[in-house]
């Protein structure tokens, strides 16, 4: 029966001009705030490592900060679970609210921590508890941002859209956290950032929660949902019940095949915008204004091949669009990161590091909008969220693999080269047996 109530409800939906504006600006915002808390610890991972995990080899000292990163990963699923089917049965705009205060919340508690001096061993553990917490949080973001945004605009800009949301929110993350940890490692230099300049970058965190309140004062519900709810007195199967076992009683093949595509685009995002800081600091030894700098160009970058190429899926179709990208993907990651890692001047590192950017963050600008493709509404928030996080889990694992599997830091660039063909091998296979979407989402 709710399989014929659907298409009605996308046709009789017409979302006003601020309805819009409204959802694209809490979806981008939404997620930006939620990335820019997960960068906060990609920025200072160097410091946290000596921190909370010293050890004597530096690899084994970062491998351990990006498991941190790693646990929060693999607990965003999780709060999918719980964040995505709150939204399906209550609304995106709740959900989302309450996710985004949490991750701030949880994510400027990290600045309150003892070290490792001051408590030992405890200091690493709660500090892993305290990234479980924000795990949950982080995934219950996604549910709610990845859906909203989507099922307000027009069909003609949802490609663009799904680049505007995943990528511009990851870009937009990325450029608050460069400006924060520049402006906050000159005030605090040197020896000075390692004893209270981490702190403060965590502190900022909270930020991001006092204007997520402000934005999402005058967002509106998703249309789609809103109009899903209308029907539910005509039929009781409108309004799922249980969202998470529909998802794996009668999707789970589905699930399935969106992971092997999203391991491609979160490995693609995390092995590049994500490692780039750590690489550059370990690999090239550049200095912080180096550093900063290409961290800011990052962000912009981000963006605009996200937009770029989420819009490209409108144009030729969501299936060529990952196929086109998972092959440029297999062949540029490798050629740049070699490059990156002999890079002996200011422009060419530079130059490398924007060209592993746009093709590690092209490859999830379709992601989202695909997702959102393959999953009724009744169940979207859902399926979205535990596809994305479940996939982006294990592409956020892929640094702590490569920096345990370089046996020196002068190995790692072998290391991605490897591991970047293996993963986008899995990402084109997955682009072949998906059907086109485009044009599904109702």
């Amino acid at each position: 029966m709710s399989t014929v109530v659907t298409p009605q409800i996308h046709e009789k939906v017409e979302p006003s001009r601020r309805q819009v504006i409204s959802a694209t600006m809490a979806s981008l915002l939404g997620w930006s705030f939620d990335l820019y808390d997960l960068f906060l610890l990609l920025y200072v991972a160097p410091t946290i490592g000596q921190l909370f995990f010293p050890v004597t080899s530096p690899t084994l000292s970062l491998a351990a900060v990006y498991a941190s990163f790693a646990v929060t990963l693999l607990m965003r699923p999780l709060g999918s679970g719980i964040f995505g089917s709150y939204a399906d049965k209550h609304g995106r705009k709740k959900a989302m609210t309450v996710a985004i205060i949490g991750v701030g919340v949880s994510s400027a508690a990290f600045g309150l921590l003892p070290t490792v001096t001051q408590i030992g061993v405890f200091a690493a553990i709660l500090f892993l508890i305290l990234r479980l917490v924000q795990g949950v949080f982080v995934g219950g973001v996604v549910a709610s941002t990845h859906t909203i945004g989507t099922e307000s605009v027009s069909s003609k800009w949802r490609g663009l859209m799904s680049g505007l949301i995943g990528g511009g929110g990851a870009g937009l993350g990325a450029l608050f956290a460069s400006l924060a940890f520049t402006i906050v490692s000159a005030i605090f230099p040197g020896e000075a950032f390692h004893e209270w300049g981490w702190r403060v970058m965590f502190f900022t965190a909270i930020i991001g929660s006092i204007a997520g309140l402000f934005v999402f004062r005058s967002l509106e519900e998703s249309p789609l949902w809103a109009e899903m709810q209308k029907k539910q007195n005509d039929d009781a199967d409108t309004i799922e019940k249980s969202p998470i076992k529909t998802l794996f009683t009668k999707y789970y093949r589905i699930l399935i095949v969106n992971i092997m595509i999203v391991i491609g685009g979160g490995s693609g995002y995390y092995l590049t915008a994500g490692f780039i800081p750590t690489f550059l600091e370990v690999v090239n030894k550049v200095s912080s204004s180096i550093l900063s700098g290409v961290l800011i160009t990052s962000g912009i970058v981000t963006i605009i091949a996200a937009l770029l190429v989420g819009h490209l899926s409108e144009v030729i179709g969501r299936k060529k669009t990952f196929l086109i990208i998972g092959i440029l993907n297999i062949i540029g990651l490798q050629y740049f990161f070699q490059a990156l890692a002999n890079a002996d001047s200011v422009p060419t590192i530079y130059f490398n590091a924007m060209c592993l950017v746009f093709l590690g963050n092209s490859a999830y600008a379709p992601v989202l909008i695909f997702l959102n493709e393959r999953f009724p509404t009744k169940i979207r928030s859902t399926g979205t969220g535990l596809s994305w996080n479940m996939g982006f889990a294990i592409g956020g694992m892929m640094p702590t693999f490569i920096t345990l599997a370089s046996s020196t830091v002068q190995t790692i660039p072998n290391t991605l080269m490897y591991f970047s063909i293996g993963i986008f091998l899995i990402y084109i296979i997955g682009s072949l047996i998906v059907p086109e979407t485009k044009g599904n989402l109702k």
